[in-house]
């Protein structure tokens, strides 16, 4: 019945609108200055991996001769028509807001600077940060019979030179912008003023001094991206962590995909790199503007500009862990939920720290996705090992853009006496997972965490997501179950609480539906609230559109990508969707069913597309403790109410914001208040409850 193309929205084109959210932080006249030029390097990072990841993929099918339909209907060729229609529309608007948003710091004094606008002695300066510090670490190189256009780093300044000699003979270079030096050169002297000049400006400037006895007639700035989807023949592979390493080096090599050039460019200059490049001209993006925004993020924590940006939050204490040094204790008293970045992640790094040192703890085995720099988790795994405790490690090397980081970790864990492990053949493993064994008085327990989002101390600073501490015996059990399963040539166990993909996620997210469905049918209230970041899995939509017929109410909490199509009259007119876009990046996985009035709440680390599902080990738990499950019920239902960072999609995949009625509610902000609120309750009770009592 919902087979066809009408009932489905295409998956790039949701991607675009969700990176349009992203860019409509950057016009938020509410935001801070610096946080709003923040999410215009946010959306410039998006786009190159989109580029390099998706429109890649679809060029590569192109020139394989492959044309198919997607589930919406559209042909590859018409995906790369409407991708380059939005995507032009896009890059527009996000330079027109970056203009804005440099004239708004410009009243702020930080500016950035056209060199023929500055004063003698500031172009004096620059001349010398050219001689002395830019000259030496650049290389120009030549382009013509002898010297072939050279390859060029993906994502990597460049400037395309003409040149003349005396005859009139035109000549062609390319010099990359050397990714050792700044990007933003700060010029001094300006007492409590800001004023900064682009790299590739001062290049352009004085690049006459890298050819002697040329005039320089054009210099202009161009960025490619490149295809830098990985193939590994993991079936084949001996070592995979070789074979990842020599998939990373074809990265380095993939086809160019994008185009990125001034729109001033000389007309000459654009045919030199387009036609050496092979690019179409929907492949090229004539930019207004410095090319590459992501060199903002950095910039936007510039020094002594605090007022610029939000108020640093302080991540709360959990409630249950305010005595750190009673870790294991407290777990084994009672399920723990943990909120991050509400409530500090620093108890998911003492569950590892302590257990690196508790004599009584024996084995330490855990998941790492995405790890981040300086892992304090990693250092205390490494720790572990060097204390003679057994640890193993999963390492999942094919994480997107993190394999190199994992690598460098994977080979310092192993030096330490680590056991590691790379998962499981043709999947990678995405499930976010520790388990601590310990010998106690009474035998040996175990102590789990399971969450939504990665082991990285970094993220979880602007990451949503939510973890749980658990001793319970049953899911104690599935830990060790699945370690086992990710490590040896064990078969899949039948599961106490854990649900697993690829082994019956997908299953189970259907069973869980038609309950809803079989509740309606019996005269109850079916209720499904689902909070993820993307939605794609077609079977899964479709039983969400039987379950809309049939008269459940399902309110979807989508952060990005979803094809399903919300509100068509008698097929999804009982779902909603709606996308939260705000300080923090929504990252958590929550799955609410009503149940009857005995409702059933999930935490997951997978989103509902097929690659979770299919091609991904992931976990799903359930939360036991009513207490938590009101908790988490109170969390989804606020950010129902969100009315100042909320969009609500329309049934032909566009966005409009929440409309603003009397009372205003930011469930980011929310969330944190509560957070405050309830540790600040806890101390107070515990300070009373420590008080010296006096009898008069």
């Amino acid at each position: 019945m919902f087979d066809q193309h009408e009932f489905f929205l295409n998956r790039e084109l949701s991607w675009l609108k969700f990176n349009n959210r992203v860019l409509q932080e950057a016009d938020d006249q509410n935001k801070p200055l610096l946080d709003r030029l923040r999410f215009i390097a946010i959306v410039s990072s998006n786009l190159d991996e989109f580029f390099m990841i998706r429109v890649a993929g679809l060029k590569h099918q192109k020139e394989s001769g492959i044309n198919k339909m997607d589930n919406s209907g559209l042909t590859v060729l018409e995906q790369l028509e409407r991708i380059s229609g939005f995507s032009h529309q896009q890059v527009k608007v996000q330079y027109r807001y970056l203009q804005k948003i440099l004239a708004l710091l410009e009243e702020q004094d930080i500016q950035f600077c056209d060199i023929q606008d500055l004063t003698d002695k500031n172009r004096e300066w620059l001349y010398d940060y050219f001689l002395n510090t830019i000259y030496p670490v650049t290389t120009p190189m030549a382009v013509d019979a002898s010297h072939p256009f050279p390859f060029l780093a993906s994502r990597g300044l460049n400037l395309a030179v003409l040149l003349e000699k005396d005859k009139g003979e035109i000549k062609t270079a390319v010099i990359p912008v050397p990714t050792v030096l700044p990007r933003i050169v700060e010029i001094p002297g300006h007492g409590t003023k800001k004023r900064f000049v682009f790299l590739e400006t001062i290049m352009q400037e004085y690049c006459h001094h890298l050819f002697h006895g040329y005039r320089i007639k054009e210099v202009a700035p161009f960025r490619i991206t490149r295809n830098a989807d990985l193939s590994i023949a993991e079936e084949e592979a001996v070592d995979l962590l070789a074979e990842v390493e020599k998939s990373l080096q074809q990265r380095r090599k993939g086809q160019p995909v994008r185009l990125e050039i001034g729109k001033r460019t000389n007309k000459a200059i654009k045919d030199f790199v387009v036609g050496a490049l092979k690019l179409e001209e929907q492949d090229i993006y004539e930019i207004s503007g410095p090319l590459d925004n992501s060199v903002f993020a950095k910039f936007a924590d510039l020094p002594g500009y605090d007022h610029l940006r939000y108020q640093p939050i302080t991540p709360q204490l959990p409630v249950n862990l305010q005595n750190s040094e009673e870790l294991f204790a407290s777990i084994r008293e009672k399920d723990i939920l943990v909120h991050h970045p509400y409530e500090s992640f620093e108890p998911v790094v003492n569950f590892v720290l302590q257990s690196a040192t508790d004599p009584k703890v024996l084995a330490i085995k855990q998941t790492l996705y995405r790890v981040g720099g300086d892992s304090a988790i990693v250092r205390a795994l490494a720790e572990a090992a060097q204390n003679g405790k057994q640890v193993t490690v999963l390492v999942e090397l094919k994480a997107r853009f993190d394999e190199e980081n994992n690598i460098l970790w994977a080979r310092r864990l192993e030096e330490a006496g680590c056991h590691v492990i790379y998962g499981l053949v043709g999947l990678k493993t995405h499930a976010k997972c520790t388990l601590v064994v310990r010998r106690e008085s009474y035998g040996i327990k175990r102590y789990v965490h399971v969450g939504t989002g990665n082991y990285n101390d970094s993220t979880a600073k602007t990451y949503t997501d939510i973890g749980l501490f658990t001793a319970n015996d049953q899911i104690g059990a599935d830990a060790s179950a699945f370690f086992n399963l990710l490590s040896g040539y064990s078969d899949p166990p039948i599961w106490n609480k854990f649900i697993v993909a690829p082994l019956g996620l997908r299953e189970k997210l259907i069973q869980l539906i038609d309950q809803e469905i079989q509740g309606v049918e019996n005269g109850r209230q079916g209720r499904i609230i689902a909070k993820m970041n993307s939605l794609l899995d077609r079977e899964i939509i479709i039983k969400l559109y039987e379950a809309s017929i049939k008269g459940v109410k399902i309110d979807l909490i989508i952060r990005g990508i979803c094809v399903l199509r919300p509100g068509m009259p008698g097929v999804s007119d009982n779902i909603t969707v709606r996308s939260i876009v705000g300080r923090f990046l929504e990252h958590s996985r929550i799955f609410y069913f009503a149940n009857g009035g005995d409702s059933s709440i999930f935490l997951s680390s997978a989103d509902w597309m097929p690659r979770n599902l299919n091609e991904r080990v992931e976990l799903m738990v359930p939360i036991r403790d009513d207490e938590h499950k009101e908790r988490i019920k109170d969390i989804l239902e606020l950010i129902l109410k969100d009315n100042q960072k909320a969009h609500i999609m329309k049934s032909d995949g566009s966005y409009r914001k929440v409309e603003r009625r009397s009372k205003m509610i930011n469930s980011q902000e929310k969330l944190y208040d509560k957070a405050v609120a309830t540790s600040q309750v806890q101390e107070l009770t515990i300070a009373q409850r420590l008080r010296p009592s006096y009898r008069h």
